[in-house]
């Protein structure tokens, strides 16, 4: 079994972190070609010969491809470049058949730029180097998944897809912190509707470069990069494993090997895959089938002028217009649905507190035991809040209200429907309460009269069995004012 190394002792060791998340853009063609960029089609299906590289053939910019570029930029606070220009990055793969991808480099769409996030309450901001626009490579699909181990196959379908990639500053100072900017950069994305971010079908992909530094000291350290990490919690878990192996490295007094390490899920460990490579080793040259992209101000003002409101500018005014606490505003504007499923259920019934609380504790369960997006949520915004309302008017209390949200997330049906279904209608006539107390009083002579010799916490032991009694419909209130008079 693999030993896992320690943690690393934070006050000994400052970890410095980059990331590279590649996104796959929201366009229905390629990058320099036609051909669908629709997923899950048969191998080789979606390729022509501009994107398998046949000779003599000649890529055409996609204009949707530079207009969502932009818009991620400026969504992230980039300077939008009004030149940029497309390179040759040169590498042989089985899966690039051009043996070289068009990408940028000196000239990138987009520099500067930021991220803000929170960690443990305080706000921390991360800067961005550059966005630029790249095509994506093949997928090989090897045999041992096929029964056939000495074999591997090449599928091309991916071959031009267009990709933006997002190069953050070393500004991250540990796992927690890397997993919070890619939850936020994830967020600004769809929100901007740049991108789907399916991580399971590699609309979004990350990279992790990351080295060890002496606490206080300014150089970096030799750093390693992290592939293969398809999720944010393995993002995080590869980071902290990698700080225990190099943190081990540098206590044993050796060097940290720059190279380029595979992180392995099943087993929790990172390993070696090959030499991490500079950008001369790429032999990166300016694309001569391509000329410069021009952009002009007033294109890149039309851009800026089309964003929504984006999700920290959002929980603000969350916080702010509903007077909810700023957690409850971060997770209600994690993704633009929920955010317009809450807009709209305040529109409706305006108690927003009460409605964040459904939202966060019933509704949000629901839909993550179900794996289900807001979007494909059985209960309308109109549905809820017509709960809410039967909950306010006294015609169910609250505990049957939460039995018949669950019914309703189950069958669809409105609120009122279930509570005449069912004869859930609350009890507030006092004679009908009386009557169940004096049943429940008779029935449990010990308890009374512990009660009545100074044992009063049993008071809460009499509302139960009274609720229970009336199988939740008495109304609390009006069962702990006679209850106590009762007793008196």
């Amino acid at each position: 079994m693999t030993r896992r190394p320690q943690k690393n002792n934070i006050m000994k060791y400052e970890p410095v972190i980059g990331l590279e998340v590649h996104v796959q853009l929201k366009t229905q063609s390629k990058l320099f070609c036609s051909c669908s960029t629709e997923f899950g089609r048969p191998a080789n299906e979606n390729t022509c010969p501009i994107c398998l590289g046949m000779p003599g053939v000649l890529p055409v910019l996609n204009k949707k491809v530079l207009e969502l570029a932009m818009r991620a930029g400026l969504a992230a606070h980039c300077r939008i470049q009004t030149t940029s220009r497309f390179d040759r990055k040169n590498y042989f793969y089985p899966d690039l058949p051009k043996g070289y991808q068009i990408s940028q480099y000196d000239f990138p769409i987009a520099l500067g730029g930021y991220v803000n996030i929170r960690v443990n309450g305080s706000g921390k901001r991360i800067g961005l180097t550059r966005i630029h626009m790249e095509e994506d490579a093949g997928k090989l699909i090897h045999g041992e998944n096929l029964g056939q181990p000495d074999k591997s196959y090449v599928d091309f379908n991916r071959t031009g897809v267009p990709l933006i990639e997002i190069v953050s500053e070393p500004d991250i100072r540990s796992p927690q912190e890397a997993r919070e900017y890619l939850t936020e950069l994830k967020a600004i994305l769809l929100y901007a509707q740049v991108s789907d971010c399916n991580m399971e079908e590699g609309s979004l992909r990350c990279d992790a470069n990351i080295s060890l530094r002496p606490a206080g000291q300014e150089t970096f350290g030799t750093r390693t990069e992290l592939k293969n990490l398809n999720s944010f919690r393995f993002v995080q878990k590869a980071l902290e494993y990698e700080i225990g192996r190099q943190s081990k490295i540098l206590d044993q007094g050796d060097r940290v090997v720059q190279e380029t390490r595979l992180w392995d899920s099943s087993q929790g460990v990172t390993f070696s895959m090959r030499s991490k490579e500079e950008a001369h080793d790429y032999r990166y040259f300016p694309e001569p089938d391509l000329v410069p992209v021009v952009v002009d101000e007033q294109w890149i003002e039309k851009i800026r002028s089309s964003l929504p409101e984006l999700p920290e500018q959002k929980r603000e005014r969350f916080a702010a217009e509903y007077q909810i606490p700023p957690y409850d505003a971060g997770v209600l504007t994690s993704t633009r649905a929920l955010a317009d499923y809450f807009e709209e259920c305040v529109r409706r019934h305006p108690e927003p507190k009460i409605i964040s609380n459904w939202i966060m504790s019933e509704l949000l369960r629901e839909l993550k035991d179900d794996n289900r997006d807001i979007a494909d949520c059985p209960i309308t915004a109109e549905k809820l809040t017509d709960l809410l309302k039967l909950i306010k008017r006294g015609t169910i209390n609250g505990k049957i209200g939460k039995d018949v949200f669950s019914e309703m997330y189950r069958t669809g049906k409105p609120a009122e429907t279930l509570v005449q279904e069912k004869g859930l209608t609350q009890i507030t006539d006092t004679s009908q309460i009386i009557k169940v107390i004096e049943t429940v009083l008779e029935a449990n002579p010990q308890q009374l009269n512990e009660y009545r010799n100074g044992k009063e916490k049993l008071f809460g032991f009499f509302v139960g069995q009274v609720m229970k009694a009336s199988k939740g419909q008495a109304n609390p209130a009006a069962v702990n004012k006679l209850l106590k008079e009762k007793l008196a």
